[in-house]
């Protein structure tokens, strides 16, 4: 302690000192940040441009909104039934590393997860037009054979199971080490003393879940799906890869007409495009940009709002 008056120790001066300078240096890098994200937007929107003026010929359809809308659909369809299938699976995996697994397994279980993430796209590209799409072939026949009623399953089945489902399916396991590494994190702050509350009253372990854990949680699950729809609307090289693309809109998931995606389009045209056809490609990537950034934005701002409403 300091008497009032005299100068504060060296110490707390410099620790002050290293507050300041951190504090700038954040900034800074968030300025930074901030710059390089607008002046993305603006080298795709500068060359994209040229794109809204350009004939039905070079576009191969009558206006760019034609030409971008079929791949948009196929981008936010992959997306979706990836978000369908992980969701699920990975707030199930969130909850068994957080409550239901012994320690001693848990940790094993959660470093697993983790490291999907660290797997590179074009190994799951690989595995899915390799291994895991020519496996689910007898699925789709058996899916048009007894649910080809459904538009969604109406056929032909594809014969090398490179469909938009296979593709979704792929992107679901690409998705899920985010979506469950977020939950588990939010499910592992929900106060200790409401779950014990919970079942000191009689409340079975998942009667205690739904009780308090999930409620807690809501903003943050929202937040992780988010995310994770942002990583499946912007993969690029799985999807390119795995998918049998035809450029049209159909919701037809078992079958080898299926839609492109914004992404996978980009990549297979952009090395023989010229001229003006780069500037078509750049412009289905501005709407790409536009759409992941609000997904995004979208998701962290979720989050900000619970964990506000939780600290209140």
């Amino acid at each position: 302690m300091y008497v009032v008056g005299e100068s504060p120790p060296r110490e707390a001066a410099t620790r002050r000192r290293g507050d300041v300078v951190f504090q700038g240096l954040a900034r800074a890098a968030s300025l930074l940040i901030m710059l390089a994200l607008a002046g993305v937007a603006i080298f795709l929107g500068l060359e994209g441009l040229p794109a809204i003026t350009a004939s039905s010929e070079q576009l191969g359809a009558d206006n760019v909104v034609l030409y971008v809308w079929p791949l948009l659909f196929g981008t936010i369809l992959a997306a979706l039934l990836a978000l369908l299938v992980a969701t699920p699976l990975s707030i199930a995996l969130a909850l068994i590393i957080s409550h239901y697994a012994p320690r001693r397994m848990s940790r094993p279980i959660g470093y697993v997860i983790d490291l999907l993430a660290a797997v590179p796209s074009v190994v799951y590209g690989l595995w899915g037009i390799q291994f895991f799409g020519p496996r689910l072939v007898p699925l789709y026949e058996w899916l048009e054979d007894n649910l080809g009623f459904l538009p969604f399953f109406e056929g032909p089945a594809s014969s090398t199971g490179r469909t938009i489902l296979t593709a979704s399916l792929v992107l679901a396991i690409m998705a899920l080490p985010i979506i469950t590494a977020i939950c588990r994190e939010v499910f592992a702050q929900t106060p200790v003393l409401e779950q014990e509350a919970a079942l000191a009253l009689g409340a079975t372990r998942w009667e205690m879940i739904r009780l308090t854990v999930l409620p807690y949680s809501r903003s943050g699950i929202v937040s992780a799906v988010m995310l994770g729809l942002g990583r499946a609307l912007g993969e690029t090289m799985a999807v390119a890869m795995v998918l049998s693309a035809t450029g049209v809109v159909t919701f037809n998931l078992i079958s080898s007409v299926n839609p492109s995606t914004i992404a996978a389009n980009v990549a297979l045209k952009f090395p023989e495009a010229t001229g003006i056809q780069v500037n078509i490609l750049i412009f289905s990537g501005l709407v790409l940009f536009l759409v992941t950034f609000l997904v995004n934005f979208l998701g962290r701002w979720i989050g900000s709002r619970g964990q506000v409403k939780g600290a209140r």
